[in-house]
């Protein structure tokens, strides 16, 4: 599976960690940075990692913040994006299965390296699962689309 990860400088050692056990499992993972404990602005990064996503560059994303919500927020910005902060086991799980969230978000204040692993195992080997979560889905999608056309 082809995943691209970003953070910012809050996240900085959690996204190296993360992105050493992606390689470990046999992932492939590109890193949008950041590259070291530099302040960005961290919805530039969820806006970058979440375009790539969308543009079929990479089938899913992780975006690491200090609490993961912003990131989440933002990257729920781009069209077509389905972005979940994910904290304990069911939420990565359901976020998946449930919502088809291409894109995960975690908080590097809020959890530690080896739950984080775990919720990136979970994660990746959730698919969705359609049935009564379809139609949710689908209207989630229909409300982006009416909102981007009276925005025009």
């Amino acid at each position: 599976m082809s995943i691209v990860i970003g953070c910012d400088e809050a996240a900085y050692e959690l996204k190296e960690k993360i992105k050493a056990y992606l390689i470990e499992i046999g992932q492939e993972v590109e890193d949008y940075g950041v590259y070291d404990n530099e302040p960005v602005l961290y919805p530039d990064m969820a806006v970058k990692v979440a375009k790539a996503v969308k543009d079929g560059k990479f089938q899913r994303g992780i975006l690491i913040c200090g609490t993961g919500i912003g990131m989440a927020i933002t990257a729920n910005k781009v069209p077509g994006i389905r972005a979940a902060v994910c904290h304990d086991p069911y939420s990565a799980e359901r976020a998946r299965k449930s919502n088809n969230a291409q894109i995960m978000a975690m908080g590097a204040r809020v959890i530690g390296a080896e739950l984080a692993k775990q919720l990136v195992s979970i994660w990746l080997d959730s698919e969705f699962q359609y049935g009564g979560s379809l139609p949710k889905v689908e209207r989630i999608s229909e409300y982006e689309k009416e909102f981007q056309k009276s925005c025009s």
